[in-house]
């Protein structure tokens, strides 16, 4: 079975086994994404078995409810050899990261698990975190939010002059603008993924992102700004745009079997096509290796705070 026939797969089961746990079809599938990209089998007793555990490492009162808790438990199941020892690392980190300033929350346990998952981990990068986040902060007082933790963090790990990142992030951020897209937190959260690519020359990537957006528009799909941070992710492959008709082909398969979440079809088909490319393809060089797996986890990232935000939204009747 081909990453698009696999993933439906694992959406049926998953949706079977955590029907009672987990209400939000979007966090199914996404954690159906986890496993997929990550090449790893799923089976419903080892998630239960972390979820479980993680609810009794965290405490009964813990703001990481049931919905969020399945999510983590794939995160730590899909990219530890270990995941019950990986537990502890994770709410040290997360502790770690409420002591440098972090707002305590949903957001800042997908940082710590974007910490963690890092191959190299220094004292410093929570500290150069908040350092970038502030700044961010700096520059968009009303478009920042908690929601950048995780993206906060993926910068960090940048060797770059941290002035000078966020200057090239506000670059990203005014030359997309003149290009046809619309200001505000998502383009913020575009800016954050380009900056990620130290590979390519920033002009090029603008223009890269310009090409996705027009030939997104041909193809029938209203570029919105939710899809910023795929199409962000789409220049990272040369002649991105040439790939849109294969994403309309998994977005297509989706559709028909995942009636009702055709945006998040959408981010799900860039998804499953960029993790297939990075597999069977010689277009990512190894030199770019960190940059992918900082690609894929700042989408997966960003959509999983973006679900956290809705939830927390509802259930507080907002």
């Amino acid at each position: 079975m081909n990453k698009t026939d696999i993933y439906k797969d694992v959406y049926a089961k998953l949706k079977k086994s955590l029907r009672w746990k987990v209400s939000d079809a979007r966090s199914i599938m996404m954690i159906a994404s986890l496993y997929v990209t990550n090449n790893k089998t799923y089976a419903p007793v080892r998630l239960d078995e972390i979820a479980e555990r993680i609810r009794k490492e965290l405490g009964f009162f813990n703001t990481l409810q049931s919905h969020h808790r399945y999510t983590f438990a794939a995160m730590l199941d899909t990219r530890f050899l270990h995941p019950e020892k990986s537990i502890k690392s994770f709410i040290q980190s997360y502790k770690a990261l409420v002591d440098e300033g972090f707002t305590m929350g949903p957001y800042t346990y997908i940082s710590a698990m974007v910490l963690i998952s890092g191959e190299e981990i220094s004292d410093g990068t929570s500290s150069r975190a908040m350092e970038v986040y502030k700044k961010m902060r700096k520059k968009h007082f009303f478009l920042t939010g908690q929601s950048d933790y995780p993206l906060a963090m993926l910068l960090a790990r940048r060797t770059q002059d941290t002035d000078m990142l966020i200057e090239q992030i506000e670059y990203f951020y005014e030359q997309l603008n003149q290009s046809g897209f619309h200001k505000g937190n998502d383009l913020q959260t575009m800016s954050h993924i380009l900056s990620l690519n130290e590979d390519v020359d920033s002009n090029v990537l603008v223009t890269r992102c310009k090409e996705i957006f027009d030939m997104l528009k041909d193809e029938g799909i209203r570029p919105k700004s939710m899809f910023y941070p795929q199409i962000a992710m789409l220049s990272f492959i040369t002649n991105g745009s040439d790939h849109i008709a294969a994403v309309m082909e998994i977005l297509e398969s989706l559709n028909t079997d995942i009636r009702w979440q055709k945006d998040m079809n959408f981010i799900m088909a860039v998804t499953l096509h960029l993790s297939d490319q990075i597999e069977n393809s010689s277009i990512f060089q190894t030199n770019l290796s960190t940059t992918i797996e900082a690609l894929i986890q700042a989408q997966q990232s960003s959509s999983v705070a973006a679900i956290a935000g809705a939830t927390a939204a509802t259930s507080s009747g907002e």
